[in-house]
């Protein structure tokens, strides 16, 4: 009957640890690097079935749900925006931003391809 008190109390703690760690690492802030959209993509279709403007202040991210704003951090010089996510990708393993290219030029300079940046949920 101990045993079985035990083995329940250790459940509950492992469960309850899990959770918690999982709700901190959605909320936790990332780094790494994004890209823009080149303009060929302007007019088509997004994975969420919007149709892609390269002067709105959109993103793609290969996880996170469509319609999750996101505070997107230029890591040299400071300036931030907030886009939406609207499409999946990129897909390319040091990215984890496609970001459209006005919401790229607000941050950074769109003659250099790829700037580091810190990005969080923001709601």
């Amino acid at each position: 009957m101990m045993k079985r008190f035990i083995l329940v109390i250790i459940m509950m703690i492992s469960t309850l640890g899990v959770y918690s760690f999982t709700n901190n690492t959605l909320d936790a802030k990332k780094t790494s690097y994004a890209s823009y959209y080149h303009d060929k993509f302007n007019g088509r279709k997004t994975a969420s079935g919007e149709i892609f403007d390269n002067s709105k202040f959109t993103a793609a991210n290969r996880t996170l749900p469509f319609g999750t704003n996101v505070k997107v951090t230029n890591l040299k010089n400071g300036k931030e925006v907030i886009v939406r996510i609207n499409d999946r990708g990129p897909y390319h393993s040091s990215r984890s931003l496609d970001m459209s290219k006005a919401a790229f030029d607000e941050i950074g300079d769109i003659s250099h391809g790829t700037i580091p940046v810190e990005y969080e949920i923001v709601d």
